[in-house]
């Protein structure tokens, strides 16, 4: 049933035949991702591999189309007046097109998730015990602005055996379009059912509401990628479980024995490489005993990047092109040129702030004393944390993963940047010879 042909109606009637419509839509898609779910959880590794190779030469061969209708979204979001960061998420270019496709060949050569034995032991009795990876079933993937996402998660999810449904924010969702059918081609083409992949079809939020509900069980985890409202509704209303972080409140911190040339560079990547990113800085954490000689480089730097710096007395006093910081910066994911600086007394100093304000996504020391950076290692409790370099690495292709789903910063399952492992559960095989129990 599509939601696109009721018929004209009374306000109110119209729409509750939508949502009715919607609920109805909703059920379907999830009903096929279940059944194709348990078909990919036997495809072997090979067949899945050419799929995803498939499903890139697809990628390739439709970029004329995903750049018309990315053109299209562009056009759309520009007239509503959206966010600088959100653009730059939403707009794809022949480059962006081509990195999109390699994610996807990236994924297929990685080691097949599924089948992995992750332990084997005997038991006095006899029986011999085997704990193997799995698939973890359907995934939902609800995202906003991000149409690589489309790409990235479809391919990971299928990687590990399992379905996606892929919920597209309104913005992103003629390029979504473009390049799922692009996918499913691909996988079509090798036998895989093309239900594995499901892109739906409605720019309806009451989709994103029936999503969270689980589909009638057919749904087995849910993963949002987008802004922090996007993220906080589907933790408060899901009812399966989710893979997420609600924020990227990112920290540097540059130790009383950093090394100040490799700081300067680091800090300026942390920051503005892209600004958009969950893995930015938003804040820079400058150690006292290094203030005199770090600060006011560090500082200049980034203003002279065209990036505005917002501190604390001590940072205001070291430029005073500096705006003073209220207790609301050190709480802010700015997504844009904006950083908060404040000057720390040590590295207990520094690990207490990050505890405070911090969102456990990513955080970078940058020291020559490795005892510092392994203290930080050890006491900071974020799902990344980084010894002497960028925290923009926080990325599942820079990880190796191939791609990322997301980044988890919860505590259950999965960690930090989720990829084809972390996409698989496991199950017990207990082999006997005729025990039983006493």
């Amino acid at each position: 049933m599509s939601v696109l042909s009721l018929k004209p109606r009374q306000e109110a009637s119209r729409q509750e035949a939508s949502q009715e419509d919607v609920a109805a839509l909703m059920r379907e898609i999830g009903r096929r991702a279940r059944a194709a779910a348990r078909r990919m959880a036997v495809v072997p590794g090979p067949a899945k591999d050419a799929a995803l190779r498939e499903a890139a030469s697809a990628l390739r061969a439709a970029a004329p189309a995903i750049l018309a209708a990315n053109a299209a979204d562009m056009a759309e979001a520009t007239a509503k007046g959206l966010p600088a960061a959100t653009l730059d998420r939403l707009a794809l270019n022949p480059a962006r097109v081509a990195a999109i496709a390699e994610a996807v060949e990236s994924i297929a050569g990685l080691p097949d998730p599924v089948g992995r034995m992750l332990a084997t032991y005997e038991r006095p009795n006899g029986l011999t015990i085997e704990r193997v990876a799995t698939p973890l079933g359907v995934v939902g993937v609800i995202f906003e602005s991000r149409p690589n996402v489309t790409a990235d998660a479809g391919a990971l999810c299928l990687k590990a055996g399992n379905a996606a449904i892929l919920r597209a924010g309104s913005e992103s969702h003629r390029s979504a379009t473009a390049i799922a059918a692009a996918m499913i081609e691909g996988l079509t083409r090798h036998g895989l059912p093309g239900d594995a992949i499901q892109l739906v079809p409605t720019k309806d939020r009451a989709a994103v509401g029936a999503m969270l509900t689980g589909l009638d069980g057919a749904i087995d985890v849910i993963v949002p990628r987008g802004g922090k409202g996007l993220v906080a509704r589907v933790q408060d209303e899901a009812r399966v479980p989710v893979f997420a972080h609600l924020e990227g409140i990112c920290h540097v911190y540059v130790h009383a024995a950093a090394d100040l040339a490799m700081a300067r560079g680091v800090v300026r990547n942390s920051k503005l490489r892209r600004t958009g990113v969950c893995g930015a800085a938003e804040t820079l954490l400058v150690d006292r005993a290094c203030a005199g000689t770090h600060l006011g480089p560090l500082v200049s730097d980034l203003i002279a990047a065209g990036c505005a710096v917002r501190g604390d007395a001590a940072v205001q006093a070291a430029d005073a092109r500096v705006a003073p910081a209220t207790e609301e910066d050190w709480r802010t994911e700015y997504l844009d040129a904006i950083i908060s600086v404040r000057v720390v007394d040590g590295l207990e100093a520094a690990i207490d702030h990050i505890e405070t304000y911090g969102s456990h996504h990513t955080e970078s020391i940058l020291t020559e004393d490795r005892d510092a950076a392994e203290r930080f290692l050890a006491e900071v409790d974020s799902a990344i944390v980084v010894h002497n370099a960028s925290t923009q690495f926080a990325d599942g292709g820079e990880f190796g993963f191939g791609a990322e789903i997301g980044i988890a910063t919860g505590r259950m399952h999965a960690r930090g940047p989720v990829g084809v492992e972390q996409l698989t559960t496991f199950k017990y095989r207990v082999r006997g010879t005729g025990q039983i129990r006493p």
